[in-house]
């Protein structure tokens, strides 16, 4: 009677304790529109394309003297950095 109600426990146990941090990897990572406010914060712009590219957003600016930059934006982070 000992056993199973020691494997319920484990199991129990093994299965919320995988959710949370499941969960905390999604709060983790910055929006989209996160990463194109920190990456217009530093290079004031148009923003023309956001993409995902690895672990950065790839945020492309038309800058207002005419360039086109592509600065990326860490997921995790919020990192800008000059492509």
């Amino acid at each position: 009677m000992q056993l199973p109600r020691c494997l319920t426990v484990t199991l129990a146990f093994c299965l919320l304790g995988s959710q949370p941090t499941e969960a905390s990897e999604k709060q983790d990572t910055i929006s989209k529109k996160q990463a194109v406010k920190l990456a217009t914060d530093q290079y004031s712009g148009k923003t023309l394309k956001i993409s995902k590219q690895g672990d950065y957003y790839v945020v492309r600016i038309l800058l207002d003297d005419g360039r086109i930059i592509d600065l990326k934006v860490h997921q995790v982070t919020g990192e800008v950095k000059k492509d």
